[in-house]
């Protein structure tokens, strides 16, 4: 029912950084700016966000995928990888450790170094960044995708709760995608932001959204906890994941507000709802 990530939305402090640091270091093109509309927090039923501004950035690749940052409050408690929802955004790139060089004296702090992801030839090989908005990014050469530019487009979102059971049935009977079978894995980054031994292992699955997304799905351990969020505010992090879908009403889910058309790019007048997944995961969906 999914057929695409559209956007994923990034609460930032301050806009100013995070445009250049995206700008000069990954090449990414600002492709509209503006202030969060009453229409738009009706949608998301977030009535403080009215007046916020917000600036969307598009990969050089000139992919129909979005990253869209927001200013919002600093929430006391949340840091990437310790809470349930959405924790890493993951862009494709064609050299991990060229990147690594000259990310070296920027704003994007490396918190897991240039490695393959397993022993076989081949294999995918990836880096962990944490960016100026205190974003986590996993930045990815994958030879099963296409990639056009050095830092390419969003090709994963990662989604972290505590039960993979859960996760699994949501996004299989609620969503529509075909999951895998979850499978132990070391998720060096995880460990290291939990206090955990690096060889702790962690339930891993793959909703399948179609040949160019997926979303990955971690079961996060014990002494993770639900994301605080401000009143009337977005999550802080990754806050919410923009999907297209045909039909809003083949989706077996409770909206947080009645669905409604947006005229701002990129919804172009189309409809949108969002509702909150297993892990208190906010998912907007956008009608074709």
């Amino acid at each position: 029912m999914l057929k695409s990530i559209l956007i994923v939305t990034i609460s930032v402090l301050n806009l100013e950084p995070v445009e250049e640091a995206y700008q000069a270091h990954f090449d990414y093109q600002l492709i509209e700016q503006s202030v969060v509309s009453e229409e738009l927090a009706a949608v998301w039923d977030t009535p403080a966000m009215v007046g916020h501004r917000y600036l969307i950035m598009q990969p050089a690749s000139k992919d129909n995928s979005f990253l869209r940052f927001v200013e919002s409050s600093a929430v006391e408690g949340y840091a990437p990888m310790l809470t349930y929802g959405w924790n890493a955004t993951e862009l494709l790139v064609t050299d991990p450790d060229a990147l690594a060089e000259r990310l070296g004296d920027s704003p994007f702090e490396i918190v897991g170094p240039p490695k393959d992801l397993w022993a076989a030839e081949n294999a995918p090989r990836a880096m962990q960044v944490i960016g100026p908005g205190n974003e986590l990014l996993y930045l990815t050469r994958n030879n099963n995708f296409e990639i056009r530019t050095a830092v390419d487009r969003v090709f994963i979102m990662v989604v972290g709760g505590p039960s993979m059971a859960t996760l699994s049935e949501f996004y299989s009977d609620r969503m529509g995608l075909g999951v895998g079978e979850a499978t132990p894995f070391q998720i060096s980054v995880i460990s290291r932001a939990q206090g955990l031994p690096m060889d702790t292992t962690y339930p891993l699955a793959v909703a399948r959204i179609s040949d160019r997304f997926l979303i990955e799905l971690d079961e996060y351990p014990a002494v993770a906890r639900a994301r605080p969020i401000a009143d009337g505010e977005l999550p802080p992090g990754v806050a919410m994941v923009t999907f297209e879908a045909d039909d809003l009403a083949a989706l077996n889910v409770s909206w947080r507000a009645d669905a409604k058309a947006i005229q701002a790019a990129p919804y172009n007048g189309r409809r949108a709802a969002v509702t909150v997944g297993p892990a208190g995961e906010w998912i907007e969906v956008i009608e074709n």
